[in-house]
């Protein structure tokens, strides 16, 4: 049996730092240690349970009954004057043959342990023990017969109602607002709670608590946010191929939407952008665009007859990239019907038509012809 108790300053060690822990040789902490303070409880280590104790008006325990299978090392935590450390053990039972068998053994209850709640209901529990019968000692669980050992007793305890100063609200904080402006919500956690022990506490139903439930949701910042920029959607890229820009408007409105302010109630600096680069694909090239045939060039026989042709983009822009290959004729040959034919035997001889006609017969070399040189007269003589 291990039996270990720091003794406190009047303030308790909690609130001061103070308080013990165990070990094992690896230097893992069993109870308490690396910056972590343990509920008092029962705790098995070792091959044995450890009762962790640590009430508000006496001084921390830690007691066993062992035995341990391994080395245990007790450290305490001191930041004050250290006042004293007490603890006590018994030494191993040594089996020696005759004498051990001459002693009995037997299981014992020992006394019930303190009551899980001090009110409104809790639990004790009575554990098993071995006892030499000659002197009432506590021994190792082996020299009990195994196969006797009674179970461990439970009992219910301190079943009337706690006092009303037990039983209270549980009120958390308040979490952050779910908006920084135009009214948002908070919430907290409220629970109805009672004191079960020093340092323990139970949820209730809320019917337990007898005060008003407080209030777990509630409005906040409720002032309104100041004027925002609001865009419209984009419009269509211009042109409608090659690279252009698209445009959009932005308005100042209330944080509402229902109001619109003068673009200076809004900050300049994070205005959103009203103009964007775009490109809706590439253009289509440039084309020949042929004009009307013009008049022939003959009013009897044949002529020729002329038309623009003009290279313009998709826009309607004069361009030269037109490729010559593909340039449409801007020349053709025509005829327009005669009136009359003029008299063979006739003596005077003088061109019929008189529209730059017969200058393109000699040209063309068709004064050879009865019918050009006959049109020609005058024209063709001496060819």
């Amino acid at each position: 049996m291990l039996e270990f108790m720091a003794r406190c300053a009047e303030n308790g060690f909690i609130d001061k730092g103070e308080g013990c822990a165990l070990k094992s040789e690896e230097d893992d902490y069993y109870i308490n240690g690396a910056w972590t303070i343990d509920w008092p409880r029962k705790f098995d280590i070792a091959g044995t349970a450890f009762h962790y104790r640590r009430p508000t008006d006496e001084p921390e325990s830690l007691e066993a009954l062992g035995p341990t299978n391994e080395n245990l090392s007790i450290m305490v935590l001191l930041q004050e004057q250290n006042l004293g450390i007490c603890y006590r053990f018994n030494v191993p039972i040594q089996r020696t043959g005759s004498g051990d068998n001459e002693v009995g053994f037997s299981w014992h209850h020992p006394p019930w342990s303190e009551c899980s709640a001090t009110c409104a209901g809790g639990s004790q529990k009575q554990e098993v023990v071995c006892k030499r019968l000659d002197d009432n000692s506590v021994v190792q669980n082996s020299y009990c017969e195994p196969d006797s050992k009674p179970p461990e007793n439970l009992r219910d305890c301190n079943p009337e109602p706690c006092p009303p100063e037990s039983v209270t609200w549980f009120i958390g904080d308040w979490s952050e607002c779910g908006k920084t402006c135009d009214g948002g919500t908070r919430t907290r956690t409220v629970l109805c709670i009672r004191k079960i022990g020093p340092t323990e506490e139970e949820t209730l139903e809320d019917t337990f608590c007898l005060t008003h439930r407080p209030i777990e949701r509630e409005s906040c910042n409720n002032q309104s946010c100041p004027p925002k920029w609001v865009t419209l959607e984009w419009s269509e890229c211009t042109p409608k191929c090659g690279p252009g820009f698209k445009h959009r408007i932005a308005l100042c409105k209330s944080s509402d939407l229902t109001k619109t302010f003068p673009p200076t109630t809004c900050p300049s600096h994070n205005k959103p952008p009203v103009r964007m680069r775009c490109s809706s694909g590439r253009c289509p090239p440039p084309r020949w665009i042929p004009g009307e045939w013009g008049q022939c060039s003959a009013q009897c026989g044949l002529g020729q007859q002329m038309r623009t042709v003009t290279c313009l983009s998709y826009t309607g822009q004069m361009s030269n990239e037109c490729p010559d290959s593909l340039r449409p004729a801007t020349m053709q040959q025509c005829e327009s019907k005669c009136d009359a034919i003029p008299n063979s035997n006739s003596d005077e001889c003088k061109d019929v038509n008189k529209v730059a006609y017969c200058p393109l017969v000699l040209k063309f070399k068709f004064c050879s012809r009865g019918y050009f040189r006959q049109m020609c007269c005058k024209t063709c003589q001496g060819h």
